[in-house]
């Protein structure tokens, strides 16, 4: 878990001036890791989603 946050931000491209398709590379790792994200969550979502809060019936703990 520790590496996904040190990864959030883009240590290694501070200083870096670099334009990809008319955005910057640092944006473009962003716009990257917020679509892991997304997928991430979503699969947390369709399988984790309520595990300890929610009984096998349905019913909140």
């Amino acid at each position: 878990m520790g590496i996904l946050i040190v990864l959030a931000i883009p240590w290694f491209l501070w200083g870096v001036d670099r334009v990809v398709l008319g955005l910057p590379l640092w944006l473009w790792w962003h716009i990257g890791w917020m679509l892991l994200a997304s997928v991430v969550f979503r699969q947390f979502t369709r399988r984790a989603w309520g595990i300890w809060i929610v009984e096998t019936g349905g019913e909140a703990a």
